[in-house]
């Protein structure tokens, strides 16, 4: 174990409470985005990442656009920092009214090696309950990277499934990603700062949020089943989507339509997200 991993598993089992009214204009600001058109009291599956939302004043802020490190996230010494996924569990349905609290707790942290370089995952467990019930339970794990040196070469891509029963293509532009950064409150400047992403980070482009694409793999399946209640949903995010290029969420029932796989792919047939649903 490396001297900074040690000093890093000072944050383990950290935990933050907080706490939020289940109000209703993010879910109609989320719908408009989605073009959807939302009715009804309850926040539908992964529409809870418009709550809870960390404000931490400008001063607080690093030059990613991200809460400086060390509060409650651990000081992780690598520049790049991105959602890698996620497993949700959910039991009962938020509903607008209700008083929510979340509870958060620094679950693993692990030191990794990889073809990019050196990777540092961090897993938060949050529980979300209102009015004594549980709600929801979620592991989500965020990835820590190096900046690539120069000349390097990219991750090889891997090309996406075929067969999908469902599919839809989405052109998430730039005012899309906006949208989506305001909901949830996301100063992240790769995905509204071209310059900032291109020229400091050295991405070719706005980059779509990996929780927008995941809510946008579940939204396929409230579109082609919206009589369906999500019990379980895991994803993993696996290359960048870029803003510019249409990319396609995919989805293939299995034969008793209990459990689905889900996939998003780029405008190049890349595999860019990979995700598994359970139905109730």
């Amino acid at each position: 174990m490396s001297a900074t991993l040690q000093k890093l598993d000072d944050w383990l089992d950290k935990q933050s409470v907080s706490e939020d009214d289940i109000t209703a204009f993010p879910l109609t600001a989320m719908a408009a985005t989605l073009d959807r058109a939302e009715s009804g009291d309850t926040v539908p599956p992964l529409w809870h990442w418009l709550y809870f939302l960390p404000v931490a004043p400008m001063s607080e802020v690093g030059a990613d656009g991200h809460p400086k490190r060390g509060g409650f996230l651990p000081p992780v010494p690598l520049p790049r920092r991105m959602w890698a996924g996620g497993r949700l569990t959910f039991h009962a349905p938020l509903k607008v009214g209700e008083h929510a609290k979340r509870t958060s707790t620094i679950a693993n942290i692990e030191d990794k090696t990889g073809r990019s370089g050196r990777l540092v995952f961090v897993t938060v467990q949050h529980t979300i309950e209102a009015g004594g019930e549980l709600k929801l339970e979620e592991e989500h794990d965020i990835v820590y990277r190096d900046a690539p040196e120069e000349g390097a070469r990219a991750p090889r891509a891997e090309p996406a499934p075929e067969g999908e029963t469902w599919r839809r293509t989405i052109d998430a532009d730039a005012v899309m990603l906006f949208r989506y950064s305001a909901l949830t409150f996301n100063g992240h400047r790769i995905h509204y700062d071209y310059p900032y992403v291109t020229q400091v980070e050295g991405y070719p482009g706005l980059i779509v949020h990996g929780p927008l694409i995941a809510t946008l793999l579940v939204d396929l399946v409230r579109r082609e089943q919206p009589d369906a209640t999500l019990e379980n949903f895991a994803f993993k995010a696996l290359r960048p989507t870029f803003a510019g290029q249409p990319f396609t969420v995919c989805g293939k029932p299995s034969a008793d339509g209990k459990t689905l796989e889900l996939w998003a792919k780029d405008h190049e047939g890349y595999l860019t997200m990979r995700a598994t649903a359970a139905l109730a």
